[in-house]
């Protein structure tokens, strides 16, 4: 059986599309916004979806309570997700007591953090004596902003030293780095939030703001797509993440299983989803569309328009790997002729098996009352090379306002006995560089080798102390 999942939200991007993803969630499993389970459809015989994982659930009053932590420095969003939804713990919820925020500032976040982890271990101690087997933490946020990324760096760090066993895993919202935004500094938090997203997770499905924005305008009957509407295809993509364990077969029914097959080494562990076609019953203004098959899906998630980051045009990326999940009606041998013709168009790095991996999703029963057909729509959850080109963006923009010292004192008055800014800035522009250079090195037949150099080098190392200190002691 899948182990539990705990949720964190973290800012007011990670409680926006936390608010969304819950509501998809319970129109999945049929549980209404105060927690309450809806009757099972006439049709279910046996009762399949595993609420367990996502839900604490109480047999005698039939109430559903997220396992989830909503963490916000100013109340407006928190309230306005708890007077519409108020299945959620109380004892979860924790907002900044003068309700000021963190005035977009990572360190003003990452400070905070530190003076209330003891409330924070707190929540989440007493939220994991309510697991049987907790499988890890999935993490919502932002990066660009001074909750998500501050607090969610801080938060990210705690999970990584107090459960390192534990699976940890974040949704993590990337700004439009092509375009001028209102929060200035974004560069500086992105770069430091990206360092603990290194040192401190094990996976990170990345979504970048630019192309979720021309994915709803291209997908969706909206001339302006508004920030709910972005927040709904990023739920949208963690319900599908998340389906094959809510709804088990027999692979890929955990969060481990699925993470396993994409990340072939811990360092290149930064995904990118690409998601079709988008339905009305999953996101509201969703254009009608026509019949589709899984081969017709299967080859449409490699379409570039539909990946959920930005790539430079003249920066094809390889993959590393890729694994579709798809959900409807399905006919094997389309699945059989898809995935054949996807291995042709894909080109993978040298050293990996080039294939693309499959899972077969369950349709919520409970959604089914709700249209009259099932369409064929798709996930591919890929690892690429091409994410480099956001990474580079951000480093970009970063070394752009670091060369005027632009906004610096904002963070250095943030400094605290130990913690130095200037020096986390450069150690953390050091870290994304290593990893631009970790993803470049990967499209080489001589990746593993150097690993398994790195390797004997350890070892000859290791056999040369013990020499030495050998003859020292003689």
């Amino acid at each position: 059986m899948p182990g539990e999942i705990i949720t964190i939200q973290a800012g007011q991007c990670g409680n926006q599309i936390g608010q969304k993803f819950w509501q998809q969630l319970c129109n999945e499993h049929g549980i209404l916004p105060d927690g309450t389970g809806m009757p099972v459809p006439d049709s279910v015989k046996i009762r399949e979806d595993q609420t367990n994982i996502f839900f604490q659930s109480n047999s005698d009053d039939n109430r559903y309570t997220p396992r989830a932590l909503l963490i916000d420095l100013e109340p407006r969003v928190v309230s306005s997700i708890t007077s519409n939804f108020t299945m959620f713990n109380p004892r979860n919820i924790h907002l900044a007591s003068n309700g000021g925020g963190a005035g977009n500032i990572w360190a003003q976040g990452y400070k905070y953090a530190t003076g209330h982890s003891d409330e924070f271990m707190d929540m989440l101690d007493k939220e994991l004596d309510k697991c049987d087997s907790l499988e890890g933490f999935q993490l919502i946020h932002s990066v660009a902003g001074g909750t998500g990324s501050g607090v969610g760096s801080y938060l990210l760090e705690m999970l990584s030293d107090r459960y390192a066993k534990k699976l940890n895993t974040t949704f993590s919202i990337f700004p439009e780095m092509e375009q001028t935004s209102d929060v200035v500094v974004q560069p500086y938090n992105t770069v430091l939030t990206l360092k603990r997203l290194i040192e401190s997770s094990d996976a990170n499905i990345v979504f970048d703001n630019g192309a979720l924005s021309s994915i709803a305008l291209n997908n969706l009957q909206v001339k302006s797509p508004s920030f709910e509407q972005t927040n709904q295809l990023v739920s949208t993509v963690m319900s599908a993440i998340t389906n094959p364990l809510r709804f088990p077969s027999y692979s890929y029914n955990t969060m481990t299983s699925i993470i396993s097959t994409l990340i072939p080494t811990p360092d290149l562990h930064f995904l990118t989803p690409t998601y079709t076609p988008f339905t009305s019953d999953f996101v509201s203004e969703a254009r009608d569309i026509r019949k589709s098959t899984a081969y017709d899906v299967i080859l449409e998630l490699l379409d570039k328009k539909l990946k959920m980051v930005k790539s430079s045009p003249d920066n094809h990326g390889l993959y590393i790997s890729a694994l579709d999940i798809i959900q409807g009606d399905i006919e094997q041998s389309d699945i059989q002729k898809g995935l054949i013709k996807a291995q042709q168009r894909i080109e993978f790095v040298p050293w990996t098996s080039s294939s693309v991996h499959l899972a077969k999703s369950k349709r919520s029963p409970f959604l089914k009352q709700k249209i009259n057909r099932t369409p064929v729509s798709g996930l591919m959850l890929s690892n690429q090379t091409s994410i480099v080109s956001l990474f580079n963006k951000v480093l970009s923009q970063y070394d752009k306002l670091m060369k005027r010292n632009a906004f610096v004192e904002a963070y250095r008055k943030h400094n605290y006995d130990g913690f130095d800014i200037l020096e986390e800035f450069q150690n953390s522009r050091d870290m994304v560089e290593s990893l631009i250079d970790e993803y470049r090195n990967s499209e080489s037949m001589k990746y593993l080798e150097d690993d398994e150099e790195d390797e004997e080098f350890g070892i000859a190392s290791t056999a040369v102390a013990d020499e030495e200190d050998a003859e020292m002691l003689g």
